[in-house]
């Protein structure tokens, strides 16, 4: 699915990338934590063909990401929803923008709500919606979309502990719903484990560790031993990369 190659990427004078390589297959996971700074929303943007890489490149199912491309989703922590539209309308927001059919408009938007439980709030603006339910739309403006890749920049950094992981609960239900690979980045070592089949360590603007998680996929995880010792490994790897 993902191939990156030799990826370097400055600003101005800066090297933010230093030389990454990392494959990624289709239908997995894939968490990137590391400090602020260390290159994580930088490599991500370059992913979702927002950034130019100074050098290298990013292919996505053999073809070289050079722009937007039509079949990846984005979530970031701000969530993006324009606060003039309701719930309704900025979910159909890509579907709109695409030319697509009304009918089509109509069916998708309502499904994508209702499945996130959020079609009782459809005629609310993002001013009356909770920190997660805004999440909520903003996962299904893209889901309608139909994306087969998923990018989520701290999608739920600025939530409540017990809001965050209902959404991280949403977010491994969406996983084995939709045809999807999905690779987020997170300062959260336990949000890594939860939704990472395998957990990338940056630093530094390189890839220090890349660890997989025999965890991945079980809802209940993180109410057994198994689940912090991988946390402990983490953290363990993030230590000697002179991150924490």
């Amino acid at each position: 699915m993902i191939d990156i190659e030799g990826l370097y990427f400055n600003y101005d004078n800066e090297a933010v990338l230093k030389g990454l390589d990392l494959h990624i297959d289709a239908r997995s996971t894939c968490a990137i934590i590391g400090p602020s700074g260390c290159g994580k929303t930088t490599l991500l943007y370059c992913l979702a063909g927002l950034l130019k890489p100074s050098g290298g490149r990013v292919l996505i199912n053999g073809e070289e990401v050079k722009g937007i491309r039509r079949k990846t989703g984005v979530i970031l922590q701000t969530n993006g929803l324009l606060p003039w539209k309701r719930a309704w309308g900025n979910t159909a927001l890509g579907m709109k923008a695409r030319g697509c059919d009304k009918a089509e408009i109509q069916k998708r938007v309502s499904d994508a709500l209702k499945e996130l439980d959020m079609l009782s709030h459809k005629d609310k603006f993002p001013a009356q919606l909770s920190g997660g339910q805004r999440q909520r739309v903003a996962i299904a403006r893209t889901l309608v979309t139909e994306p087969d890749l998923l990018l989520l920049d701290e999608a739920t950094a600025a939530l409540d502990a017990i809001t965050k992981e209902h959404l991280q609960n949403l977010l491994l239900r969406i996983y084995y719903q939709y045809p999807i690979t999905m690779v987020l980045v997170t300062h959260n070592i336990e949000e890594a484990v939860f939704l990472g089949q395998s957990i990338v360590i940056m630093g530094e603007g390189r890839i220090r560790h890349r660890i997989e998680n025999p965890c991945f996929g079980d809802k209940d995880i993180r109410s057994k031993p198994e689940f912090y010792s991988i946390c402990a490994e983490v953290r363990k790897r993030l230590a000697e990369g002179g991150v924490l």
